[in-house]
């Protein structure tokens, strides 16, 4: 048999500890908007329920080797909404397209990262089966 762990704290202790817990008191218990923001939108929809946001197309590719790189960034920047998350110790970027004019944008980002491996096509922030062969062209129609 194993012998227990010796105890930690003695019998009679000589003081009362301290009543605070530092440095977590000053800790706000709210999140900031920053920090509601830079939230993955699952973990979002998980813990504030869906929010009531226009149709959305988003487009999420690792970073790749090649001159498209830069042109790829510059064109995910001009998004409406633009992230950068950390997954697995990888820079994934996300660009979410609404309404609008944006089928112009989506097409020119989406054949710079056609073909870079774990590309996602996310629509309303799912991965939906077909939305590469068929909510892309669909949406392309919308070109004038």
């Amino acid at each position: 048999m194993t012998k227990p762990p010796e105890r930690v704290l003695p019998d009679h202790p000589t003081h009362q500890p301290l009543e605070r817990f530092w440095p977590y008191a000053e800790l706000s218990e709210q999140p900031t908007e920053e920090e509601l923001a830079a939230i993955h939108p699952e973990l979002q929809r998980v813990l504030f329920g869906a929010a009531a946001k226009p149709f959305s197309i988003t487009l999420t590719f690792p970073e790749f080797e090649g001159e498209g790189f830069t042109r790829a960034l510059d064109l995910a920047r001009a998004s409406d909404e633009f992230q950068e998350v950390p997954v697995e110790g990888r820079l994934r970027y996300r660009a979410r397209f609404f309404p609008g004019d944006a089928p112009l944008k989506v097409r020119d980002l989406y054949e710079l990262i056609a073909e870079v491996p774990d590309t996602e096509v996310l629509i309303d922030d799912r991965p939906l089966p077909y939305a590469r062969e068929l909510w892309l062209p669909l949406v392309w129609c919308l070109i004038k």
